[in-house]
């Protein structure tokens, strides 16, 4: 099996039953337009993110790793009348384009962007005792993603899903010798998760037109 094959899927499944939007296609365009790099979901698994949410009637979503807004179109779609979106990013840049993002979508009532440090912002978001996620989306630099899920873990309830990006990398998850630290990162998760009693976690391997990885879905106990 080939990319190529992989990208003739997504394609068949895009245009099939994921269809295109002028919003979605839109904040990709302006995003690959500032040279912000191409690492937003696929349509398909922004689909499956967006059928998740809506599956579990959450009302409060975090993200982590907002970018050009991609991933919170799809996932602030999800949301019921009066939900939240609090997503979070590193890079002013990228949060200006996934403002313009929004508003071009009609969302930026729903969607709030906090902008700075994950770390950080996670611990003001404890500090601030905000009210429990129902649904968090992790899509950010792996060696902290260990981190980010403790904090996160703080920020949810029991019945709350927690669901991370790119765990797989290309099949190096499995690989114990690696030193890529992005590797160590997702290895690391998965020993936590492993002994964590508070969640019931799996990973799921996928293949598309953003390659080989996989999700990490894990559901507080």
């Amino acid at each position: 099996m080939t990319e190529h094959l992989w990208n003739s899927v997504d394609t068949y499944v895009t245009d099939g039953l994921v269809g295109h939007d002028e919003f979605l296609g839109g904040a990709l365009e302006r995003s690959a337009a500032a040279g912000l790099p191409a690492i937003s979901v696929s349509p398909p698994q922004g689909k499956l993110l967006h059928l998740l949410a809506r599956a579990m009637r959450a009302r409060r979503i975090l993200e982590l790793g907002t970018l050009g807004g991609y991933s919170t179109i799809w996932l602030a779609r999800a949301l019921p009348r009066g939900g939240r979106v609090v997503t979070l990013e590193l890079e002013e840049k990228h949060a200006h384009v996934a403002r313009d993002n929004l508003r071009r979508a009609g969302l930026t009532r729903r969607v709030e962007i906090r902008l700075g440090s994950a770390l950080d912002t996670l611990d003001a978001l404890i500090a601030e005792s905000v009210k429990p996620f129902d649904f968090v989306f992790i899509d950010a630099d792996k060696p902290h993603i260990p981190d980010y899920y403790t904090r996160t873990l703080q920020l949810t309830h029991p019945g709350s899903l927690i669901i991370v990006d790119n765990v797989v990398r290309d099949g190096k998850l499995a690989d114990a010798s690696s030193d890529d630290p992005n590797v160590q990162g997702v290895r690391k998760l998965h020993a936590m998760l492993a002994h964590d009693p508070r969640v019931t976690a799996t990973t799921i391997q996928t293949v598309g037109s953003k390659g080989y990885d996989g999700f990490m879905l894990a559901l507080v106990r």
